[in-house]
């Protein structure tokens, strides 16, 4: 025993440093600059030793991308890729290739652009990516494949940065973020003049925030948009915290638990709240035609599947006037809940023939690669009514 000795102290020692240094980082993360750097992790890139100015190098065709930049309301510039549909690139491969390479100075001079804005058929989908990187990261670049390189030759894609993040300019705070995606869908809007009717908004993973503000912000405006997907979500950050893990392995909140007060004070010094359950419910109040996807891996590390959960009955409830009693709408839910295998499922919510709000919980994909997935697409497809009629199984 006393050989063990020197054993437990070092434990002991080893565990009284873990817990400093766990509290001396959750203090200094009270600071905003520094809780938003590693809230947003947009100085953490993988790309560095690429151009994303030639996104040939992550496989597209020539020119089937063209980067460019559009500003916003409070003059910061947000850098963007437009991605066009493989389709329709090989139908005009040959005039496309004769245009010059790159970031383009002034997008609506290219080839792509007028395809996009002239052709009435045309359907934009607006991508919000998670947190950290730029729109080259990770399986972004594989998604945009996924949704542009289907049977369809009319659908293009377009994904930004936000500011502070790859070559965009600023810092990322809550209320700018949003900015950035309203001026997103701004420069569709008067830039493009494609319709909102043939625009879907999809956001993965802090993504799903940004579209849940963006789309809240055009319904109270009045405007629908065809779909609105939203892959790996979650309700609130600070319901999200106290069972997150950075890169699904580093605890952020996680050891508070057992100690409610210390939880409920750190989570109060969270400066962006991102409220999405709350935003996604108003959106669903507000529009006149819903169309919403809820997208999520039962294998996903980061983000606990019963997010998606959340959100589905907050944007359920909200189909209805007075609220619904929880027990009941979930019972209504399990009616109309297809089992898919392997813990998968599909549940549809129906409010009349304007709003239907579908959750589909898929057995694999992890927090990102999912976006990679048919499911993905699919709910695109759906979302523009390019399925087999234009209607979501019940």
């Amino acid at each position: 025993m006393a050989a063990l000795a020197p054993v437990f102290r070092k434990a002991y020692w080893a565990l009284i440093i873990s817990v400093f240094l766990y509290i001396t980082a959750l203090i200094a993360l009270t600071n905003p600059w520094l809780q938003r750097h590693v809230l947003y992790a947009h100085k953490v890139q993988m790309t560095w030793l690429q151009d994303i100015n030639k996104p040939e190098q992550f496989g597209f065709a020539k020119n089937q991308i063209t980067p460019f930049n559009f500003t916003t309301p409070d003059h910061e510039t947000i850098y963007a890729w437009h991605v066009m549909p493989l389709g329709l690139y090989a139908k005009h491969e040959s005039e496309i290739l004769q245009q010059p390479s790159g970031f383009a100075d002034d997008i609506t001079q290219t080839k792509a652009f007028q395809l996009l804005r002239d052709d009435p058929d045309s359907r934009l989908i607006i991508n919000f990516h998670g947190n950290a990187g730029t729109v080259a990261q990770g399986w972004r670049t594989d998604s945009y494949r996924a949704l542009s390189d289907g049977s369809t030759s009319n659908i293009h894609i377009l994904a930004i940065d936000y500011r502070g993040f790859g070559h965009s300019t600023g810092f990322p705070t809550e209320a700018g973020i949003i900015t950035d995606g309203v001026a997103a869908v701004e420069w569709a809007l008067q830039v493009v003049k494609i319709p909102s009717d043939r625009i879907v908004i999809l956001g993965q993973s802090l993504g799903t925030a940004v579209t849940s503000a963006v789309v809240e912000h055009y319904a109270i405006k009045g405007v629908n948009f065809a779909g609105v997907v939203l892959v790996a979500g979650f309700t609130s950050l600070a319901e999200l915290l106290p069972g997150y893990s950075i890169g699904g392995y580093l605890p952020v909140l996680s050891p508070l638990k057992s100690t409610p007060a210390l939880l409920d004070l750190f989570s109060s010094q969270l400066v962006d709240k991102w409220p999405s359950a709350i935003r996604l419910a108003n959106f669903v109040r507000l529009s006149k035609r819903v169309r919403l996807f809820l997208i999520h891996a039962k294998d996903d590390y980061e983000i606990p599947w019963s997010h998606a959960e959340g959100l589905f009955i907050a944007a359920a409830n909200a189909t209805t006037d007075e609220g619904m009693d929880l027990e009941l709408l979930q019972k209504m839910k399990a009616r109309n809940t297809v089992d898919m295998g392997d813990g998968s499922f599909i549940s549809t919510w129906k409010s009349g023939n304007n709003k239907i709000i579908r959750e589909q919980v898929v057995a694999y994909g992890h927090h990102s690669r999912v976006l990679t997935y048919a499911t993905v697409s699919l709910a695109a497809l759906k979302a523009f009514d390019l399925d087999d009629g234009g209607t979501l199984p019940v």
